[in-house]
């Protein structure tokens, strides 16, 4: 009589899971770390700049400093347009970029086009914008450069997103 052999058991690998083991994540870059660190910072400092109007509005100063010519002069312009229209804005930073908030919800804000390395920056208003009119209607805007038209138009809408 033949002696029986134990069954070897034999395992197949899916040639996915194969794959899957042989990739190495890269994880985050260092411009996506650096981001989740300054908006970590940015949330400590939210918190403070919620009780002190005058935090937020250094938080919000110090942002435009940072930034490069022309987007810097077109935010400082934005700055002073948005204090005059709306002086019940609180001027705080947003994910790095100025912003202003009422009841602690961000109405409006500028993005630099040198942060993300765009042709444009971008003047935009959020849901908290009292803007809705039909069935639709523009949240956000490329800047170049700011005319005396633009600021005009601006400030009726910055107006417009706070009633």
């Amino acid at each position: 009589m033949a002696e029986k052999k134990p069954a070897t058991k034999v395992t197949q690998k899916s040639a996915k899971s194969a794959t899957a083991r042989t990739k190495t994540s890269k994880g985050f870059t260092a411009d996506e770390r650096a981001a989740m660190k300054a908006r970590a910072q940015e949330l400590k400092a939210e918190a403070r700049a919620s009780k002190n109007r005058e935090d937020g509005e250094r938080d919000l100063l110090a942002a435009i400093a940072a930034m490069k010519e022309p987007d810097r002069a077109m935010a400082k312009r934005l700055h002073a347009i948005i204090e005059a229209s709306a002086p019940d804005l609180w001027p705080k930073t947003w994910y790095g970029m100025p912003a202003y908030a009422k009841d602690g919800k961000v109405v409006c804000f500028f993005k630099s086009a040198g942060k993300f390395n765009s042709r444009y920056a971008t003047f935009g208003f959020e849901e908290a914008a009292n803007l809705d009119e039909g069935a639709m209607w523009p949240t956000s805007f490329a800047l170049t450069k700011l005319t005396a038209a633009d600021e005009k138009k601006i400030a009726a809408l910055v107006k417009k997103a706070v009633r």
